[in-house]
């Protein structure tokens, strides 16, 4: 098992590559379970949970061929030749019960094991399965697995989710793309994901207006075709990659991304005195001389500030001159970094779904450990200004969401290696 190792101090300054945003590509991935012709995804993330995806979009008789590198992926599921998506495979990865919609729309019937993924709460797939059943699914929940049957097909109906979910809303949207009549989705997930999903759904026939909006109109057709799309950029490593100047101090140009990606996490990065600036080829991010002001933030589904930069952002605020408040709205349990920068010297109370975060001079670096993804990076990134080294344990959380962090990092002056257990 691998360890971060970060030595402080340095300033950063240079250009950092946004790769392919896994959570579309996850969305995407299964899309080709659709449609009998192939579906190429160009600018896909080189990372461990697309891998798991492709090993169960295998295990179901999909071919997948990764080309250039792992930049491009050809999917073709000429026949789905398996309809369990067995438990040793789901376990590892919360996306993958995005193949129920698709296998239930196109065959009919599926099994597929309740899903697994990061300790960051309950996340329960109920939205999934009440989206189904309204589109005329038959399910039983059994031994860990849900048996989802429509032997006549899925057919068109109103889908009113009691919470936003961007899951559930991207399986009901691949559902219905060959249900029978239409289907209005209400109370949608707006996420970049799920606008790039539609993308690519409408180049393989699909009919679909309104995405990126709270209501999703999609006119079921008899078949879909194969389609060439390219992977959105990932607003979350974005995001993550704009605070490392912000921590360590510098000036850094996030290449290939875009503000209005994470408009909602620019403005506060902004509020804390942090320089952000469009660009022709993305975004930079800037700290010269200035302090950090306390900000309080807010978590909540787009565009709002994400979840998912909430860790990220902790980090920045244990440096601010003041006191900052983050309450997490979306997910429970998702401040178990708060005691591990703790080590580190951050002064931070956490009741309940809010952490209250008093600056401090500085971070002392020191050995932690990564609970789930944006835990393991915002660790991190606190090591970027700390003093001294911080090793950063079981990063194989980071592998299943940042491609080559360490490279990109060090490109740009950061002094940070991956180091076996054995030589720490």
């Amino acid at each position: 098992m691998d360890s971060i190792l970060v030595r402080g101090g340095q300033r950063l300054t240079g250009r950092i590559p946004i790769s392919g945003a896994k959570n579309a590509c996850l969305a995407l991935m299964p899309a080709a379970l659709l449609t009998e012709e192939p579906l190429t995804l160009t600018n896909a993330p080189r990372l461990s949970d697309i891998r798991t995806m492709a090993q169960l979009l295998e295990s179901l008789g999909c071919e997948v061929a990764s080309l250039q590198a792992g930049r491009v992926l050809v999917m073709g599921a000429e026949g789905i030749s398996n309809h369990v998506a067995d438990y040793d495979i789901v376990r590892k990865m919360r996306a993958s019960i995005l193949v129920l919609g698709p296998m239930l729309a196109r065959d009919g019937h599926a099994v597929v094991s309740l899903p697994g993924g990061c300790a960051i709460g309950a996340r329960p797939v109920d939205l999934h399965l009440m989206g189904l059943e309204r589109l005329g699914a038959t399910l039983d929940l059994r031994d860990g697995y849900v048996h989802a049957s429509a032997p006549n097909g899925l057919r068109g109906g109103l889908v009113e989710f009691p919470m936003v979910s961007v899951g559930a809303t991207e399986n009901l949207l691949m559902a219905a793309t060959l249900a029978k009549g239409t289907t209005v989705l209400r109370n949608a997930a707006r996420e970049p994901e799920i606008a790039d999903l539609a993308r690519c759904l409408r180049a393989m026939g699909a009919q679909i207006e309104g995405e990126g909006t709270e209501t999703i109109e999609i006119e079921g057709v008899d078949r879909l075709h194969g389609a060439t799309h390219p992977v959105v950029a990932d607003r979350i490593e974005l995001g993550t990659y704009m605070l490392a100047p912000a921590l360590a101090g510098g000036e850094v140009e996030m290449v290939g991304g875009r503000r209005e990606l994470v408009a909602a996490f620019a403005d506060k990065l902004e509020a804390a005195g942090i320089e952000v600036e469009d660009t022709a080829d993305g975004v930079k991010v800037s700290r010269q001389n200035g302090g950090i002001a306390a900000v309080d933030v807010e978590t909540a589904p787009f565009p709002g500030f994400p979840t998912d930069l909430q860790a990220q952002m902790m980090a920045l605020l244990t440096l601010a001159d003041g006191v900052s408040r983050l309450e997490e709205r979306i997910f429970e349990n998702r401040f178990m970094h708060a005691p591990e920068l703790i080590r580190m010297g951050a002064h931070i109370e956490v009741h309940g779904g809010v952490a209250t975060v008093t600056g401090v001079e500085r971070l002392r670096g020191a050995p932690v450990m990564a609970t789930d993804l944006r835990a393991s990076v915002s660790l991190i990134l606190a090591g970027l200004a700390a003093e001294g080294e911080t090793r950063v344990a079981r990063v194989y959380h980071l592998d299943r969401g940042y491609e080559r962090l360490e490279d990109k990092l060090s490109a740009c002056g950061a002094q940070i290696e991956r180091v076996s257990e054995r030589a720490a």
